[in-house]
């Protein structure tokens, strides 16, 4: 393959997986849109009050509160795949139902919305979850890209069909049409191939407390990760209130028909793909924080704009701009956590993002009811404020506000690597480095006392000065590296000279498990950015640990991750691996560790 063919955003579409993906989500998020806009349109018609619409909007997010955490450890102790299809099945059932059970009594409509929501607690992290498994590292942006095309160029189908149902058809049909794109969403995910998922236990009370505390725990010590949590209450809070706001705003303030403002929201998802097919190939020239702070300007900018416009046309090319600015803050968001979260922890995370997300959108939804009483033109603006703020502090917060000149100072590491000195001389571990490495990989701390004896017989610890390298690409070696303290930085050499598959790695980060214990050259250069301390493990040791569920499930877990986000072009650097060194992987060693610390 070439650099030039790697380099198109479009060689994404070659993997079956995610092609099958990104049409499960086109064709099940049209018939989502029709039924979200005609719900809104069928209450506003019926009370003509922006309380009732944002009480309709708040139906779809108080399931969060309710089942939000909970499905996330689920989502990481069950099939992802069934997931996915058991949900899309259970939604469509529901809302065909919809017509008859409204004729019935109102109330019903935000029964189904909150039932189809809850179902949808499971699917959100799944999906976000099966992603990065399926698309390798330097795949990602454009993956994300094309997902966020698929999801918004569908959403601006749906609604300008259902601003079209609602004013020429009986607005039933819009809810029948969505059942029926569920049903094919479900028909795509059958054949989606997932690796699966090895889990340790039953799913019981006690395990999901566990489960919730190890999530938390990986949030609270990611900054990036903290940070994104922080910068989500003020934006989602103006989520919340401009979603609201949208259809009084049209409807009273600008006077527009219900198409147009049908049409307003199609075009408002056409900028979103016109803005995110651009980051598919330009993800990667910022940092994500620096995309997410330049995004979150522009909106409220827009914003500010759209809540002063009297035009319905200039209203349009506001929101449509504000649309494409949405894109980069979106795409690279979903960058920003995928990429900092380890495979067994996605579920979690992820659902603790969309719980956060909710409850605030359910604030914001919530004041959104102020429209009744105050100008609705005064309630947008404060929308747009709220962005504009959230984008000077994501300028300011750690992981997110990191400047380019950080970003090309690890390019420049990665680089040098092949000339750069190594490592300083090591000691013997001890117990207690043990105890500083489980701090920050609590999946270490099922061993028991003969086993973490066995851990640190053999392992020795090594300090890297700033700028040292730790492994250079092409050489073997039978040592992994676990981060004690400090970060390192890992990059691939592309053709051109560029590194792709950058990723910085901090304490309870691993690295090297592969060539250790497959006995295969290094893959990546690894740096150390700031001065790091590593717990060197050398490969008997890694097998004798295989043989202990918990840390087994970690190796090959991360094995699984890496693996799979490696290009195809990387590949052959592993073909050589014979069957014997392959089934040395697959069978458990001994069932105690003391050979392994002889």
């Amino acid at each position: 393959m070439t650099a030039a063919a790697q380099a198109s955003p479009f060689a994404i579409f070659r993997n079956r997986n995610f092609s099958l993906m990104w049409s499960a989500q086109l064709i099940s998020t049209i018939g989502s849109a029709l039924t979200s806009l005609a719900a809104s349109i069928l209450i506003f018609r019926l009370t003509g009050s922006a309380l009732s619409v944002g009480l309709m909007l708040m139906a779809t997010a108080a399931p969060s509160l309710i089942v939000g955490l909970v499905a996330g450890v689920y989502v990481d102790r069950a099939d992802r795949k069934r997931i996915l299809i058991i949900a899309d099945v259970i939604r469509g059932v529901l809302v065909v139902l919809i017509p008859t059970l409204v004729e019935i009594n109102i109330a019903w409509l935000y029964v189904i919305v909150i039932l189809t929501s809850a179902v949808g607690q499971f699917y959100d992290p799944a999906h976000e979850s099966i992603l990065p498994e399926i698309a390798s590292d330097e795949e990602l942006a454009a993956a994300n890209s094309f997902m966020a095309i698929s999801g918004f160029g569908s959403t601006a189908i749906g609604f300008a069909a259902s601003g079209l149902i609602a004013s020429r058809f009986p607005i039933a049909y819009a809810f029948y049409l969505d059942g029926v794109s569920f049903a094919l969403s479900a028909a795509c995910l059958l054949f989606v191939a997932v690796p699966p998922l090895i889990v340790e236990g039953a799913t019981n009370v006690a395990t999901i407390v566990r489960n919730l505390k190890d999530g938390a725990r990986h949030l609270l010590d990611s900054s990036i990760l903290r940070s994104l949590l922080i910068i989500s209450v003020p934006v989602f809070l103006s989520f919340g209130l401009w979603n609201s706001l949208l259809l009084p705003f049209a409807l009273r303030a600008l006077q527009a028909s219900e198409f147009e403002y049908g049409l307003q929201e199609a075009l408002t998802s056409i900028g979103f793909v016109v803005g995110s097919f651009l980051m598919a190939g330009l993800a990667d020239r910022l940092r994500e924080g620096q995309w997410i702070a330049l995004s979150f300007l522009g909106m409220g900018l827009v914003g500010a704009l759209y809540a002063g416009s009297t035009s319905v046309a200039v209203a349009i090319a506001l929101v449509t701009l504000s649309g494409f600015a949405n894109a980069p803050s979106s795409i690279a968001r979903r960058l920003a956590i995928q990429r900092n979260t380890p495979r067994e922890v996605r579920g979690r995370v992820a659902s603790a993002f969309f719980v956060s997300r909710d409850v605030v959108l359910l604030l914001g939804m919530a004041a959104a009811g102020l429209a009744d009483v105050v100008d609705v033109r005064v309630m947008v603006l404060a929308s747009a404020i709220l962005l504009l703020g959230a984008g000077a502090l994501a300028v300011a917060l750690p992981g997110l506000g990191q400047p380019a000149a950080e970003w090309r100072t690890a390019i420049s590491l990665l680089r040098s690597a092949p000339a750069h000195p190594g490592l300083a001389a090591s000691r013997p571990a001890t117990l207690a480095d043990l105890d500083k490495l489980v701090g920050h990989l609590p999946a270490l701390t099922g061993l028991s006392q003969r086993d973490r004896d066995s851990f640190v017989a053999r392992a020795r610890v090594s300090q890297a000065p700033a700028g040292a390298t730790i492994v250079r690409h092409g050489e073997t070696g039978d040592d992994a590296y676990f981060i004690i303290d400090g970060r390192a930085v890992a990059g691939l050499a592309a053709p051109d000279g560029n590194y792709r598959s950058l990723s910085t790695m901090s304490a309870g980060d691993f690295f090297g498990e592969i060539a250790a214990l497959t006995g295969s050259q290094r893959t990546a250069n690894v740096a150390a950015e700031e001065p790091t301390t590593l717990l060197q493990v050398p490969a008997e040791t890694l097998r004798g640990l295989m043989s202990q569920p918990v840390v087994g499930r970690l190796l090959l877990s991360k094995m699984t991750e890496r693996l799979g986000r490696t290009h195809s072009a990387d590949l052959p650097r592993l073909a050589g691996l014979d069957q014997e060194s392959l089934r040395e992987l697959r069978t458990p060693a001994e069932p105690t560790l003391e050979g392994a610390g002889g």
